[in-house]
């Protein structure tokens, strides 16, 4: 039997967005998740601020950092590598992540792996249900992203097969969430009125979804007008609009959508397994649902507790930890924060034939840990 500490550990550190995580991982095992969020701040603008979102990352990261390690139990000496995310994301968010993590590692003499956002989300899920099969099909839904990836090696080979073409389903979420004065982020609030709404109240739009539509790329701009549209008339006719039924209705739309291409990308890649990750993968009706359509069409459904589907720093420790399990090239300490850093880069790795990066780390170990 293998001894589990001979599994690498790993710290991970996301601040593509608006919420500092630092995770903890040993292998597979989840040790640590902290979290830091700056969300309350946005939300009285309606949105994410870069720029606040960054100054935010700056306060918070040590605190986190320190209360991720006590919470495993373990040293900063312990471990095995500093995973981080490099992109992609906001530009400044990402920096101040990259920046800490070249700090950590160099400060330890540890190797860096630079990883990426989406692949990260998808890797989650081996710390709720173990090893990813190979291939993995993800449907990853967030508030930049919704996308359909074929992973055959998430450390090396992610495939897109399809994505948004305008808003992402959690920004569909969010402004229409605004449009009925429910405030920000609007995915959670418009998953409790829908639990009390008719999700056939209204029959809202499918984006892409017709026979000459290309089959795994989503919009969902179109059904964010249609329900603005339907909620100005209303208002006008001086009616009543009943939120629950438009929060029912347009969730109703969004998911449906949404598993029906993921379960068409499976039978069509004779793909056994569908994985769902991001933030809108906590919704309660396309959990409900994809556990439907996947049963009735003899797919296993992969999708991690909500709180591991936002974005956290768990998802890029699971990543790293990969990544060295794997053999994967540690990356230079030259990483750069990537904001549109492809999918299909899982991490970035240094030079092939370039020993600086263990050059540095001898001289590190020499100078802070040298009596």
């Amino acid at each position: 039997m293998t001894d589990s500490r001979d599994e690498p550990l790993v710290l991970g550190i996301e601040t593509s967005c608006d919420e500092t995580g630092v995770g903890i991982v040993r292998g597979t095992t989840l040790l640590a998740d902290a979290v830091a969020s700056s969300v309350d701040t946005h939300a009285r603008f309606g949105g994410v601020v870069p720029e606040i979102a960054s100054r935010a990352h700056l306060e918070a990261m040590v605190p986190t950092i320190e209360r991720a390690l006590k919470e495993a139990g373990v040293a900063a000496t312990d471990l095995d590598g500093i995973a981080v995310t490099a992109g992609p994301g906001l530009a400044g968010a990402l920096l101040v992540g990259v920046s800490a993590a070249k700090a950590y590692a160099y400060a330890l003499g540890k190797p860096l792996y630079g990883v990426n956002h989406l692949a990260s989300h998808i890797c989650v899920d081996q710390l709720e249900h173990g090893a990813l099969p190979e291939p993995t099909m993800a449907l990853l839904v967030s508030g930049g992203h919704s996308s359909l990836l074929l992973a055959p090696d998430i450390t090396s080979d992610v495939r897109p097969l399809g994505s948004t073409i305008d808003d992402a389903a959690g920004e569909a979420f969010d402004k229409v969430a605004r449009v009925l004065n429910l405030g920000f982020p609007g995915g959670p609030v418009i998953d409790k009125y829908a639990k009390e709404g008719d999700p056939d109240a209204i029959a809202f739009p499918r984006g892409l979804t017709g026979p000459r539509d290309a089959p795994y790329d989503f919009s969902f701009s179109g059904l964010k007008t249609a329900v603005a549209r339907w909620i100005e008339a209303k208002r006008n006719a001086g009616e009543d609009v009943p939120v629950a039924d438009v929060s029912a209705s347009f969730q109703e739309a969004v998911t449906d959508v949404l598993t029906r291409k993921a379960i068409r990308a499976c039978i069509d890649e004779d793909v056994d397994h569908l994985m769902i990750g991001g933030g809108v993968a906590a919704n309660s009706r396309l959990r409900a649902m994809a556990e439907e359509r996947c049963a009735a069409a003899g797919i296993t459904l992969r999708v991690p507790r909500p709180k591991l589907c936002t974005d956290n720093g768990a998802m890029v420790a699971a990543l790293g930890a990969e990544m060295v399990a794997r053999g994967r090239a540690a990356s230079s300490w030259d990483l750069p924060a990537d904001s549109s850093l492809p999918v299909t880069e899982p991490h970035v790795p240094g030079e092939e034939h370039d020993d600086s990066h263990d050059h540095v780390h001898e001289t590190s170990r020499k100078n802070l840990y040298s009596s």
